[in-house]
């Protein structure tokens, strides 16, 4: 497959092409220098602006008297010296060193841009970085990983398969697939313990034992969450009893959060064709259910008509999936209910963090502290130290200021001789994380594409 034409010369004719395109060398939204430039000065502005205030929270850290966390104090940017990068290793903010040198990861236009996200200027960091992917986006992945991002949690699925065809063109791979995150923040609230339960890499008539713990009591708005990712291939016996427990989990009005629910999406198609009913109702109907609780209509619809094809009967209809209800200060207010629930259905616990996080962030705080809490009454009884780990596969996007108070709270944490984890972070989120020096206390985990 050729390159696409933004790879071409400037003064080279080129074929029409949507105006959602990207071509290299050709002005793009942001094709006035003299408005780039302001951009990146405003940026920069916001840049130290931030560092002022990080510097100032690192100091009260320190006036408080926590001494453990001493040697992690970090002056401003302008005065930060290099540090050396590894695999295991998060960097901070470098300043002062000539954009060929830096990793992809915190190349300025990069941390400018996620700055900018954070501060609520989605419009100026998409800019910047659809400005970037003729340089840049050339070799490193990053910049167009954080445009899928930014344009999912947008619901904007138009933008993101216009720039996933040139990824998939330029890089010679697949396109990602879209999934609207658009935070519907009425509704998507819940922040606290979720119940887990990990599939296992067979989906098959032995299925059934483990999954009544998913139907156990627990409080109006607890979603349960279900892990996708080891599965490696399904039987109709299986795929009947996990389409069972999802129908009766939206019966019963619980929210359910997916994860790795591409790799069961990839074992499940092959098994279904136009046509063929070998394989049974089981797995068109499961695969039905997997796109309605992903709130991909799109697909939904093409599949069922594909299943009102094959088996002859009137196509199932799209309902919007239910969303987790319950609020951040419920979470810290009920205790440990929801933990314990998660500890009989999977070894580890998950606290799952809303879509935004943004402004005062008290009650966050205190429910993440009562999760800690049972992780580290958890590790008693198992002679092992629990790890706390933040589920952020919902968080669309967190706000500087929100940022550092949750550093402060997980480098506490931290001290306390337990591992944190933050998982599936999206790349616009992690690439902040990463700016704050979130590793000194924390692993960062990114969703892959």
């Amino acid at each position: 497959m050729g390159l696409f034409s933004f790879l071409k010369k400037k003064n080279e004719p080129v074929a029409e092409a949507p105006a959602t395109r990207l071509r290299a060398g050709e002005p793009s939204r942001l094709s006035a220098e003299a408005e780039r430039e302001r951009q990146r000065e405003i940026a920069r502005a916001t840049a130290a602006k931030i560092d002022a205030i990080e510097l100032a929270m690192t100091t009260d850290l320190l006036d408080d008297g926590d001494t453990g966390w001493g040697s992690s104090h970090r002056p401003p940017a302008a005065a930060t010296a290099p540090l050396a990068s590894s695999a295991d290793t998060e960097l901070g903010l470098l300043d002062g060193q000539l954009e060929a040198d830096l990793a992809p990861a915190n190349a300025p236009v990069v941390e400018e841009s996620a700055i900018l996200y954070a501060n609520g200027q989605a419009d100026l960091a998409e800019g910047m970085l659809r400005d970037c992917l003729g340089e840049l986006g050339r070799s490193e992945r990053l910049p167009w990983w954080m445009l899928f991002d930014l344009y999912q949690s947008q619901g904007r699925e138009q933008e993101f398969d216009s720039i996933a065809i040139d990824y998939a063109s330029h890089f010679e791979t697949s396109p990602p697939a879209y999934t609207d995150r658009l935070p519907r923040q009425a509704q998507e609230a819940f922040a606290g313990a979720a119940p887990t339960l990990r599939l296992p890499a067979a989906l098959d008539a032995g299925l059934g034992a483990h999954l009544p713990a998913l139907h156990r009591p627990a409080l109006p708005g607890t979603p349960v969450r279900l892990d996708f990712g080891a599965v490696r291939s399904a039987h109709a016996a299986g795929c009947a009893a996990l389409l069972a427990s999802l129908q009766a989990l939206r019966r019963a009005g619980r929210p359910v959060v997916l994860a790795g629910a591409d790799a069961l999406l990839a074992v499940l198609r092959p098994m279904l064709a136009i046509g063929e009913r070998g394989s049974g109702e089981a797995p068109w109907l499961l695969l039905l259910e997997l796109l309605q609780l992903l709130d991909r209509e799109k697909d939904f619809e093409e599949t069922a008509m594909d299943y009102c094809v094959t088996f002859e009967v009137s196509p199932p209809s799209f309902e919007t999936p239910l969303r987790a209800v319950a609020d951040a200060g419920a979470a810290a207010n009920r205790g440990n209910a929801a933990p314990a629930l998660a500890v009989a259905l999977d070894a580890e616990q998950r606290f799952l963090l809303p879509p935004l996080v943004d402004g005062d962030i008290g009650a966050l705080l205190a429910a993440i502290d009562a999760y800690a809490s049972s992780a580290q009454a958890a590790s008693v009884q198992t002679a092992g130290a629990a790890p706390v780990v933040l589920d952020c596969s919902r968080l669309a996007r967190i706000g500087f200021s929100a940022a550092g108070a949750l550093h402060v709270r997980l480098r506490s944490l931290a001290g306390t001789g337990h591992p944190v984890e933050l998982r599936d972070l999206n790349h616009m989120v992690a690439a902040l994380l990463r700016l704050l020096n979130y590793g000194d206390c924390a692993r960062l985990y990114a969703h892959k594409y």
